[in-house]
């Protein structure tokens, strides 16, 4: 099972599992009631016994209450805050204080003196985005933000945030502080070891895929699954399309011939594309299933899945 479908089936998750809850809760009440409603036919007694058990059939509404607890909190992040502010003082002078970038960094952090630095030594940065975010504790928050160069360089800030609980006002609490980047993740081993040959089906059903899907040569939805539905990228963004390498997890990708139907792989392409400007090398997930002797695209995923592919 791909990575993407993975994120897919867990996203969906929480709506089914908060229902299912739910519904239980419904039979809970019913059943009170029915026993309530015995216990007074039944007599004085049955109805004492029946009215001291019931509050216990519905002592698990309160579930639900850290989950919104955790969106409001997710809510208040304010790294687009920290990245605004960041861009800004670096672009700002204390000799032009009434400069626009000036008064935006003084207006986001009153208190936070504007650097000095020395006339054209300092060159603006090309482009500021924040990498992370860290909660502290209650309304405080640690933004790491990447300044970068057109020379090349690339410089770190962490800048301190206040925010509120949820997410309305926030705070620049103090200077920025140079700091080193963050550190390269562990990667582990790719689920795609299965190497598929260029010349098989698969490959060449790939193929045809994406050069409707991605230099407009035919139409997309000849490619898919039923029930999938899939929007070329328009207008066409290159001219011409290779696919350099396809991976998969399951041996029957490989296989010479195309496998019973409803048998579905999941595979990792490299492809090449081309335009005017020059040569892309580009990568995606896909799902494909055997129907009738062919392969079909049965979801697109690059990071996420798109347009409601079917798993």
């Amino acid at each position: 099972m791909s990575p993407g479908k993975q994120a897919s089936e867990s996203d969906a998750a929480p709506p089914m599992a908060a229902g299912a809850r739910l519904e239980k809760m419904r039979r809970r009440v019913r059943l009170s009631r029915l026993a309530l409603f015995t216990a007074i036919a039944a007599g004085p007694v049955a109805l004492c016994i029946a009215v001291m058990s019931g509050p216990t059939t519905v002592a698990a509404a309160p579930s639900d209450k850290p989950t919104a607890m955790r969106s409001a909190a997710a809510a208040a992040d304010p790294a687009g805050y920290a990245q605004v502010f960041v861009d800004a003082w670096l672009r700002s002078s204390a000799d032009g204080a009434n400069s626009a970038q000036a008064r935006l960094a003084q207006s986001l952090a009153p208190d936070v003196d504007l650097p000095d630095p020395v006339a054209r030594a300092q060159p603006k940065p090309a482009a500021v985005t924040a990498v992370r975010s860290a909660q502290r504790e209650d309304g405080e928050w640690a933004v790491t933000v990447a300044a970068q160069y057109a020379d090349g360089r690339l410089r770190y800030f962490v800048v301190p945030v206040t925010a509120d609980a949820n997410g309305a006002s926030f705070a620049v609490t103090g200077a920025p502080g140079a700091v080193a980047g963050p550190a390269r993740a562990t990667v582990g081993k790719s689920p795609y070891g299965v190497s598929v040959p260029s010349d098989g089906d698969l490959s060449l059903a790939v193929g045809e895929f994406f050069g409707a899907y991605l230099a407009g040569a035919g139409e997309v939805d000849r490619y898919l699954a039923p029930g999938v539905k899939l929007s070329p990228i328009y207008p066409a963004p290159y001219t011409a399309v290779a696919v350099q390498r396809v991976s998969a997890v399951e041996e029957a990708a490989a296989a010479g011939k195309v496998p019973a139907d409803g048998t579905a792989v999941y595979v990792l392409v490299q492809v090449e594309a081309r335009d005017s400007g020059g040569r892309w090398p580009l990568g995606y997930e896909l799902t494909l299933k055997a129907r009738s002797g062919r392969w079909e695209v049965a979801a697109l995923e690059s990071g996420t899945a798109q347009d409601g592919g079917a798993r």
